[in-house]
């Protein structure tokens, strides 16, 4: 099942700035995004590390590539 997130202006402005300095930090920031409740929140498991871990793994085929659709504004 393909999540589906409206992304805003400001969520791409903030993943791009992110993604220049660690891209990997920037995909995490869209996971926690698409994880996340209407109230903005991300409930977890006991052992959050591992469980962010997986779903990385699950989510992403490369963590450290660009992950929004439309690709790279330069």
């Amino acid at each position: 099942m393909a999540i589906k997130i409206t992304l805003s202006r400001k969520f791409r402005r903030d993943y791009d700035r992110l993604f220049r300095k660690d891209p990997a930090a920037a995909n995490l920031m869209l996971l926690l995004s698409e994880l996340a409740d209407s109230n903005g929140q991300v409930h977890l498991g006991p052992r959050p590390d591992d469980e962010l871990q997986e779903l990385m793994s699950a989510r992403f085929d490369d963590c450290r590539a660009y992950q929004l659709p439309g690709g790279a504004k330069r």
